[in-house]
């Protein structure tokens, strides 16, 4: 299962549609708050991050996955604008296990739905 803390409805589309073509439900998290509690109902094998939206507190939601032993598994993948690097930076410091730039976080949507392990950062 698929996590997003996502808040833009058509980019939210767009991953339900990369979802479903690889077999993955997904659900959608638009309020920082529900998060843990969408996390206790149903463990995700993968949560994603929208790190430009700064209402939804990207930074934050990471740490508090990361903190907890029982998610310590859980992968974590954010994606920004291009320009953000150093909120990409604080976001791999915070625990997320990969982040991209907008354009190559669609890129790699496809594996990322299909993969149990987070596919290799590229050079």
């Amino acid at each position: 299962m698929v996590l997003a803390l996502v808040d833009d409805l058509l980019f939210g589309s767009r991953l339900r549609a990369a979802a479903g073509a690889a077999g993955q439900p997904i659900a959608f998290v638009r309020q920082p708050d529900e998060l843990v509690s969408a996390m206790r109902e149903h463990t995700p094998d993968l949560v994603l991050f929208d790190l430009d939206r700064d209402a939804l507190d990207p930074i934050g939601a990471i740490r508090a996955i990361r903190s907890a032993p029982a998610w310590s598994g859980i992968r974590l993948a954010g994606y920004a604008s291009h320009v953000h690097g150093e909120r990409m930076k604080e976001a791999l410091d915070a625990g997320c296990d990969r982040v991209f730039a907008r354009s190559a976080f669609v890129a790699a949507l496809p594996d990322l739905m299909r993969l149990p392990s987070l596919p290799p950062p590229q050079p």
